[in-house]
């Protein structure tokens, strides 16, 4: 199990570490709710560097990213960032991803931890344009600082203007007294904040001068458990849990990335989709009955037919009551309706929402 450049500093922190994406990772610091609330209403800090990071310069580069993804990357100017996925081939969705461009011949992308090896060999296959490939993974370690308060605590730290600072945009330059740190206005909380890439020689500093800088706002560490309950109160999907290889964007409502003004893996194939529609979406629900929903519970309709199976779900620490995601057949996914999730031999009233929860 690989440690990131922080994991004796969260374990010194009294962290509850667990293994994650091969990871030695922290799950909890004070608790899931209070870490929760801490980004919802303030700011709160996740080491996220088990994410992945690969560079596409030069020759060719623009070309192999908008052959290998759905979103159209040529809108991108330098210091934007675009959300985007992947698809396999057969419909599915490789990964989910971030493109940062750098300049105007190379881009960054972001990819997820458990999925970094399985992406490079998917990108590599198709690189017939000639584009250099960097993989910076082992070498890059990444903050995420998020929170509404999140501007307020670091803005002392640098001369960027952080509070101008667009949402999918960044910039480089010196931040905690360290050169050439990229800080990004992305997150995966919905609370705002920034997302700052450094070598991994400066992690543990920025670590610290983070902290330091945000003590008079209640700035908090926070675990991978409440990044996953925040991402889940806004509708973002997870891989692994709501989208996967054998999910298309369309069915996981991710229509709004996947654009036909060019040609890319499958684009013939989930054109057919949008245009004919699919049997089965990606719906959210919150619970009526007091009861919480997780991952590969039944979803059930009124006679107790199955009809899909929930892909996330959680105890929203922000609403106190249960809510989760999952795939049911489309003549049952109509916002307003009623269905059933299976718990414990129960079967246990829901109601389809629009996303997000909050």
């Amino acid at each position: 199990m690989k440690n990131t450049s922080l994991s004796h500093v969260h374990e010194k922190l009294g962290a509850k570490m667990v293994p994650f994406a091969g990871y030695n990772m922290p799950l909890q610091y004070t608790g899931l709710t209070d870490e929760h609330l801490a980004v919802r209403n303030a700011v709160g800090v996740f080491d996220v560097s088990h994410m992945g990071e690969f560079i596409i310069r030069g020759n060719g580069a623009l070309e192999l990213i908008q052959k290998i993804s759905t979103n159209d990357a040529s809108l991108l100017t330098p210091g934007k960032v675009q959300y985007s996925c992947m698809p396999n081939g057969k419909g599915g969705i490789v990964d989910d991803l971030l493109f940062y461009r750098l300049d105007e011949s190379a881009y960054m992308l972001v990819v997820n931890a458990s999925n970094i090896e399985k992406d490079w060999n998917w990108i590599k296959s198709h690189n017939t344009f000639g584009a250099e490939m960097i993989d910076i993974s082992e070498k890059t370690s990444l903050l995420a600082i998020q929170g509404p308060k999140a501007t307020e605590a670091i803005a002392s730290l640098t001369k960027m203007d952080l509070a101008g600072m667009k949402y999918y945009t960044f910039e480089k330059g010196e931040f905690a007294g360290r050169p050439n740190i990229l800080v990004s206005a992305t997150g995966y909380t919905g609370s705002g904040g920034f997302e700052i890439y450094c070598d991994n020689e400066h992690a543990e500093h920025i670590w610290n001068e983070v902290m330091k800088a945000g003590k008079g706002v209640g700035i908090m560490p926070a675990g991978l458990g409440a990044r996953d309950t925040l991402r889940l109160e806004k509708g973002f999907c997870l891989y692994g849990n709501d989208i996967d290889d054998t999910t298309s964007p369309i069915e996981a409502g991710l229509g709004w990335i996947t654009k036909f003004t060019k040609d890319f893996v499958d684009s013939d194939k989930l054109k057919s989709q949008k245009e004919e529609g699919v049997s089965r979406k990606l719906v959210a629900f919150k619970m009526i009955d007091r009861g919480i929903p997780r991952q590969d519970y039944e979803l059930q309709n009124s006679q107790g037919e199955t009809i899909g199976k929930v892909t996330s779900g959680t105890s929203s620490p922000s609403l106190k009551y249960g809510i989760g995601m999952g795939y049911v057949q489309k003549d049952s996914a109509k916002l307003g309706n009623e269905i059933f999730v299976a718990i414990r031999n129960k079967s246990l009233k829901a109601e389809i929402v629009k996303l997000p929860f909050i």
